[in-house]
């Protein structure tokens, strides 16, 4: 009795938790309802050059002597000195982009372009550290088209590549003046391709009906659950080849010393051999070459942070609740009384 009395009071608790969470979300939301999707946002900077000055004299600390410290920063201090009596350094604007299959990120990068432009000369760089499979050509052709305002504006554009720039991907990458690759990372995969399920034969089977109706020949060329025709994979494919011939076109755009019909074959090339196939132009991993840039250049990394909108915020706040209060919960299961 004593364990079902201590178990019905940690589940009346943990319910309790869960309603009140719900009850508030659902408030908050009607009452933000018709309001429409918030834009806001903010630029966050910060400069690399400071990162890694802490990283060495972090190491420096640990590992030379009181004397030798004590001179190399003299040294230091000597060398910025000279450095504020000479021109003033050029300036590197890093950017990230993790793409998934949508493209997401491009709703940050729109914006980081947008601010960067508005300052940036072509005596500075962007340097774009890009990691994509690739994913639904309309998203990836925003995200292509976002960087080739860079290219228009006349700012040098360095694409690093540390695993995979692929499909979408690559087509983000060609519009980089110069392409870096580390040695494994997979590059290419210029292609297009589509694919579904199709269960008429199975509804068939079990004398279910699936009628599509359309205003337009090809409205619907292909089907999951209707009957396919040959005349509509025809269509779908000769609309794969109408993309995929834009795709090369694009390619052979930015990436003139490429043969487009040697490396438009939908495979793929790690980072030595795509360099032989001119789809990169240079070995080198973007630490390597954001630690060479710093002891030249001024590093600022940017990156546009959305707002997160009251329910979003109350969202994760719950889901934090939750998670605390189970844990909790399992912890008094454990520690406590109810595996006598």
């Amino acid at each position: 009795m004593e364990f079902l009395a201590d178990y019905a009071s940690f589940l009346a608790k943990t319910v309790t938790l869960v309603l009140a969470i719900v009850v508030v979300l659902i408030v908050v939301a009607s009452s933000r309802r018709g309001r429409g999707k918030s834009s806001g946002g903010n630029l966050q900077v910060h400069k690399l050059n400071d990162f890694y000055k802490a990283m060495r004299e972090r190491l420096e600390q640990s590992v030379l002597e009181k004397d030798q410290l004590k001179a190399q920063r003299k040294r230091e201090a000597k060398a910025a000195k000279q450095a504020k009596k000479s021109e003033t350094p050029s300036r590197v604007f890093v950017l990230d982009f993790d793409g998934d299959l949508k493209a997401s990120a491009v709703e940050s990068l729109r914006h980081e372009i947008t601010a960067l432009l508005t300052l940036a000369t072509p005596q500075d760089e962007v340097v774009l550290r890009l990691e994509s499979g690739g994913g639904m050509v309309h998203s990836y052709g925003l995200a292509a088209s976002q960087l080739v305002r860079i290219r228009d504006a006349g700012v040098p554009l360095t694409v690093c590549v540390d695993k995979v720039a692929a499909s979408g991907g690559y087509m983000m990458a060609c519009i980089g003046d110069r392409i870096l690759t580390a040695p494994f990372a997979i590059l290419g995969s210029i292609g297009v391709v589509a694919q579904l399920p199709n269960l008429h034969r199975l509804l068939k089977k079990h004398d279910v009906d699936f009628e599509v109706l359309t205003a337009g020949e090809y409205k619907r060329t292909l089907t999951v659950f209707g009957e396919n025709t040959e005349k509509g994979r025809e269509k779908f494919q000769e609309d794969l080849q109408t993309t995929h011939d834009l795709f090369k076109n694009f390619v052979a755009r930015y990436r003139q010393q490429v043969s487009i019909d040697d490396v438009a074959t939908g495979e793929v090339w790690l980072g030595t051999a795509a360099l032989g196939k001119h789809l990169a132009d240079e070995i080198k991993t973007s630490d390597q070459y954001l630690a060479e840039r710093a002891h030249e250049a001024e590093l600022f990394h940017l990156h546009y942070a959305e707002k997160k909108s009251l329910p979003e915020r109350f969202g994760m706040a719950a889901s934090a609740l939750i998670e605390y209060g189970v844990a909790k919960g399992w912890k008094q299961i454990n520690e406590q009384k109810f595996w006598r």
